[in-house]
């Protein structure tokens, strides 16, 4: 402070600046900017998760709200920001890195219950104050949870369907994927698309509520059922859509012109009729949802991949809940064909961990592998391997 005193005070660099790691990312502009879009919106205080629209457990870096606000990059967390303060809750596995990437706006916040963010917002912000989310980030039951923790404290809960970090993200934010939507060789499919939505209707027509429609939200059920893949997250096969199966109609939305000339044909090839996949636009989702479930209809979908945005625009009488949809349980089943081709996927896998084994044994004698290297090596052995296609997640090849 005493070497401060001198200088004009534009010029004084917070004391706790001068000893942030190199890690860290300054992130004044970043908050000032996303205070400035809650003041014109009269937003006391604005919750930023760790996800995106399909509850997805990786995201693409397009959806990286979280990282790009306080420079957090981890998997799991939740950011609040006030007009004076910013908050982040992590889990254990996230201190030291958390430590190592915010600056001196951020406050780490060791726990990620709900209830400990709703009573540190309910100290954060006063009574008749603003607290707003993306309805379209979070699941039903999280937005339950936050409705109960503000619940009679005088704080209105806020949906915003503009959502405050992209506003000011800008030109910065990542663009939209554009590579190929692909379908899956046959050879790689337990059953044919057709074969899978006959099964999903016949679960409709049998359970007692008699369904009208299924709303599919998580990426990975809309891929599993019409046996196509994408690369729109690093590690995992998936492209952004939704599906809304009737008895006699399916609608895909998504990006059509992504899809490959043979993954168009597959899907409609049994145009016109109950077989035959109409695509509609990926934005056009939530009002068509809405349109339908004017009618007398019932639509079942599975909460843990549904988000309130969505769940929102269906009357509840309308509705049929399960944490599950019918398409990610009959996934989970695998039959005989999918279990074959999970097992010789583990036999090519465990060919490649061998290799690597033998391999350190040779060069970690000679001081010449670390944990970096040795992440490169194994993907190396993996990619050499017949029919990979990468990863499921960045290897993690050492400990310690």
């Amino acid at each position: 402070p005493g070497a401060a005193r001198g200088r004009p005070p534009s010029a004084r660099v917070p004391l706790c600046h001068q000893y942030l790691p190199p890690t860290a990312t300054e992130t004044a502009a970043r908050l000032a900017a996303l205070r400035g879009a809650m003041r014109a919106r009269g937003v006391d205080a604005y919750v930023v998760p760790a996800t995106d629209a399909h509850m997805s457990e990786y995201i693409s870096e397009r959806d990286a709200r979280l990282g790009w606000v306080s420079g957090f990059t981890g998997s799991a967390g939740t950011a609040v920001v006030t007009l004076h303060k910013a908050s982040l809750w992590t889990d254990s596995r996230y201190w030291t890195q958390a430590e190592r990437q915010l600056d001196c706006n951020w406050e780490l916040q060791k726990t990620t219950w709900i209830e400990s963010i709703g009573l540190w917002i309910l100290e954060a912000v006063p009574a008749g104050a603003n607290v707003s989310m993306d309805p379209f980030l979070f699941s039903i039951d999280t937005w339950s949870s936050y409705s109960e923790a503000l619940h009679g404290s005088g704080r209105t809960l806020l949906p915003m369907e503009t959502n405050l970090v992209d506003q000011v993200w800008t030109d910065q934010r990542p663009p939209p994927a554009s590579s190929e939507i692909y379908s899956l060789p046959a050879e790689f499919t337990g059953s044919s698309w057709q074969e899978k939505v006959t099964g999903v209707r016949q679960q409709m027509e049998q359970h007692v509520r008699s369904p009208t429609a299924v709303l599919l939200s998580g990426l990975e059920e809309t891929a599993w059922l019409f046996n196509l893949r994408g690369d729109d997250i690093p590690y995992n096969p998936v492209f952004y859509s939704y599906t809304l199966l009737t008895s006699t109609s399916i609608r895909l939305f998504v990006d059509g012109t992504r899809l490959t000339a043979e993954a168009l044909q597959s899907l409609q090839e049994g145009c016109p009729g109950p077989l035959c996949v109409e695509l509609q636009e990926y934005g056009q989702v939530r009002d068509h949802v809405r349109d339908y479930a004017q009618g007398n209809v019932t639509i079942w979908l599975g909460t843990e991949y549904t988000t309130y945005g969505l769940y929102g625009v269906i009357p509840q009488e309308k509705l049929l809940e399960d944490s599950y949809s019918p398409v990610m349980t009959a996934k989970a089943v695998k039959n005989a064909k999918e279990q074959q081709l999970l097992r010789a996927a583990h036999v090519r896998d465990a060919v490649a961990v061998i290799q690597y084994l033998l391999w350190l044994e040779k060069m970690v004698p000679q001081g010449l592998v670390d944990e970096f290297s040795g992440a490169r090596q194994v993907d190396a052995l993996r990619r050499a391997q017949e029919h990979s296609r990468g990863p499921s997640f960045e290897s993690i090849s050492a400990s310690g």
